[in-house]
């Protein structure tokens, strides 16, 4: 398998993923203030993986679209196998931890330094 993520754009929104096309056999839901949409997909990327990485035949996929001053964001993606009862919980706490949002935002509002 390659290591190489895929990020399709459209007019305003972004999907991170592994394997083409991406799928969402399993999904969570949020909102975050306006930040870089890539910086975010790939941010909760990282911790939802770290998260749920046990989870046999997993594959994260997260979509962000721009709607006015705020980003929307779907994380989950495909599932080679049964999707287990607890995952989509287990996703949506990821998505909802305080910290990781308030890093995520952070980090996706830096602007980049050029000399």
């Amino acid at each position: 398998m390659s290591a190489r993520w895929h990020i399709l754009r459209t007019e305003g929104s972004l999907t991170l993923c592994r394997q083409l096309p991406p799928r969402f056999d399993v999904t969570a839901h949020t909102e975050l203030p306006l930040a870089d949409s890539a910086k975010v997909a790939h941010q909760i990327r990282q911790d939802m993986w770290r998260a749920v990485q046990k989870v046999r035949g997993f594959s994260p996929v997260v979509t962000v679209t721009q709607q006015g001053d705020t980003l929307h964001v779907v994380a989950g993606g495909r599932v080679n196998g049964a999707v287990p009862d607890t995952l989509s919980a287990k996703i949506l706490s990821v998505l909802e931890n305080p910290e990781k949002r308030a890093r995520w935002v952070r980090h996706a509002q830096r602007r980049t330094r050029t000399q």
